[in-house]
């Protein structure tokens, strides 16, 4: 008599290759999450905006004259024209195509010949405004009128990254790093969301950074929280004080479900990884540096180019090969590595991170 079944198997290939699952997720999950919009810097005058697309949606950030960051849908309540492109600085909002112009709260406040058609009412028409939070300087927006604060979906993580970024209110973007991927996203967080292939195939991370055999990965709240400690100080890739505070020595991530990671590198440096899917296999993955107002720093600038050279290269290598694997007549999704004790060499993250996919692409 066979045992029954008890193992987690990781999702079928139909999840990361089919046209209608990304269709789904485009207009339900990513549409009913927090998703990463800009950085607070880019907007800290009144009138400065920028535009963004989520779930396939235009949008753009604002900063009102009462200092109030807001987000609106990009469209125009006339006739739909888009409002705005790219970043820039107004006094009032002025639509291209008939010159409508909205308040920096969103409200209209005049457009040609109005006064001539009888019963309008300047009160009755405003921009749609988006559920908008600014997380440490980073601003976040959700699609879902009546989705929950960020606190509730990822409990902790405001006061942790606090604690391990004791300047965190005062960085500013150093520099990006845009990395275009052949896989579909879900492959790419994946990769990102486990530490079993690590001393494998990221040596440098493994061996320059952190300690592997101390790297663990635990479920909290929407939230994977990656926890270890720093490599010994004569093998690091660059130089730390671990003098400076409580966390120099330690590596954080927390990766915010379902496409932006917060990361701690040893030294309290803080680099972030958001994913923007742009087709069923393709995404974009963005890395960020952020220093104290944005000063240039020479050590930051050569770990992020380590980092690009080693870890994210290897990684797309890794993610394209996957990729390209979920296409074969020849793959049976295998059972994750669960290890109750959990460590580097479980897979108990991905079975919560694929329990949420599974979820975002079934609602």
């Amino acid at each position: 008599m066979n045992a029954p079944d008890t193992l987690v198997r990781s999702l079928d290939a139909r999840y990361y290759t089919d046209p209608a699952i990304y269709q789904k997720e485009q207009q339900g999950l990513f549409a009913k999450t927090w998703q990463f919009a800009g950085h607070e810097s880019q907007v800290e005058r009144t009138g400065d905006y920028f535009s963004f697309e989520i779930a396939g949606q235009s949008l753009f950030c604002i900063r009102g004259r009462d200092g109030v960051l807001r987000t609106f849908y990009n469209v125009c309540q006339h006739r739909a024209h888009e409002l705005v492109s790219g970043s820039g600085n107004c006094k009032v909002i002025v639509c291209p195509y008939h010159a409508w112009t909205y308040e920096l709260t969103g409200g209209l406040r005049a457009g040609p010949n109005l006064k001539a058609v009888a019963g309008f009412s300047r009160q009755d028409i405003c921009l749609t405004e988006v559920k908008t939070e600014v997380f440490w300087g980073f601003i976040f927006v959700n699609l879902d009128p009546q989705a929950e604060p960020m606190d509730s979906w990822f409990p902790g993580v405001r006061e942790e990254l606090g604690a391990f970024v004791p300047h965190i209110e005062q960085l500013k973007p150093l520099e990006w790093v845009q990395v275009s991927e052949k896989c579909n996203w879900k492959v790419s967080v994946e990769n990102y969301s486990e530490c079993y292939h690590c001393a494998l195939n990221h040596p440098t991370f493994a061996t320059g950074v952190v300690k592997p055999e101390t790297y663990d990965i635990r479920p909290q709240g929407h939230c994977l929280r990656h926890t270890t400690e720093c490599q010994n100080l004569d093998r690091m890739s660059y130089p730390i004080d671990l003098e400076a505070n409580a966390h120099a020595g330690d590596y954080s991530s927390w990766f915010l479900w379902p496409a932006f990671s917060f990361q701690v590198y040893p030294g309290n440096v803080l680099n972030t990884y958001h994913w923007r899917s742009t087709g069923v296999e393709t995404c974009d993955v963005w890395r960020g540096w952020y220093t104290i107002d944005g000063v240039d720093s020479e050590v930051i600038h050569r770990l992020a180019v380590q980092d690009r050279a080693t870890t994210v290269e290897e990684d797309i290598l890794l993610v394209e090969s996957v990729q390209r694997g979920l296409h074969s007549r020849g793959y049976r999704p295998g059972p994750l590595v669960v290890d109750p004790k959990c460590g580097v060499n479980s897979e108990h993250s991905i079975m919560a991170l694929q329990q949420w996919m599974r979820e975002g692409a079934d609602a």
